[in-house]
């Protein structure tokens, strides 16, 4: 009996050993590429692993609770590999597809919104952790916690910096967009900032597990069948264009929400749960 109990808490640390191993691999491949060669394909297979790492942040958790093998150590363990896999490895992948020339004003500001990026991320993680350890005994108060986002979650912000990246550096963005080097250069590190400053804000994000539908089941499962069908095909053959409209969609989304919610003003009982903390950390 003991040692199925070990085998299931194992089951949730092995899947975040798989999706920190994605992360890994990206930004040793990374680094192993020499500077502009094969940028495009380089973005789209580190694009591919880093959904796959995503992936198994979502099932991680939703095993251990399943199974009721949650643990401190797995919390741990799931924020340095999210460190790793979506705060290190996006940032390594952007100044590594930007290919600057060192010393110059440009490579500079690259390397700051990097840092930002990355430092803002490895925050948002740490204050997440601290507060659900704070509010983990009381159970009202950590569901109201979970209901939505404070900040923008990492693996949302990785998709948008990859996937923003990815869609400059393909046909659509040539063809739609062609800006010189420079412009795609500075356009992607504002956003890479824009992406901190999202992270460690009190804005609030939603969250895809406090949505409920009311709908016959048969209808929400084929809705839901056809639009697995339709990402799927999308991700084969359109995977940049596909990204690029779900991550920045769901960033917009956030940001339109929590806007209204200010326009609205607290007494409004509109977006209430968008309302921005105003506690202090």
């Amino acid at each position: 009996m003991m040692q199925n109990m070990k085998q299931f808490y194992l089951l949730p640390n092995i899947i975040t050993a798989f999706g920190l191993s994605c992360g890994l691999f990206v930004i040793f491949k990374v680094n192993m590429t020499e500077p502009g060669v094969g940028t495009y394909e380089l973005l789209h297979s580190s694009a591919l692993l880093l959904l796959l790492a995503a992936f198994a942040d979502l099932l991680d958790g939703a095993v251990a609770r399943a199974i009721r093998a949650e643990s401190e150590f797995g919390s741990m363990f799931d924020s340095l590999a999210d460190a790793v896999s979506f705060g290190v490895a996006p940032s390594v992948l952007f100044l590594k597809s930007l290919s600057l020339e060192p010393a110059t004003g440009l490579s500079f500001f690259a390397v700051v919104g990097g840092m930002l990026y990355t430092i803002s991320g490895v925050l948002r993680l740490v204050r997440f952790n601290v507060k659900a350890h704070e509010i983990k005994t009381d159970k009202v108060a950590l569901d109201t916690y979970k209901k939505n986002f404070t900040g923008l979650p990492i693996p949302a912000s990785a998709a948008g910096a990859i996937s923003l990246n990815l869609f400059l550096h393909s046909s659509f963005g040539k063809d739609w967009f062609p800006f010189s080097y420079p412009v795609k250069a500075i356009i992607l590190t504002c956003f890479m900032i824009l992406l901190g400053y999202l992270m460690i804000s009190k804005w609030k994000f939603p969250s895809l597990k406090t949505l409920h539908f009311k709908v016959p089941s048969f209808h929400l499962i084929l809705f839901t069948v056809l639009l697995a069908i339709f990402i799927l095909y999308g991700i084969f053959y359109y995977l940049p264009l596909v990204l690029v409209i779900c991550s920045l969609g769901y960033i917009f989304l956030g940001c339109i929400l929590t806007f209204i919610r200010l326009i609205a003003g607290k007494k409004s009982k509109t977006l209430v749960d968008f309302e921005i903390d105003d506690e202090k950390e």
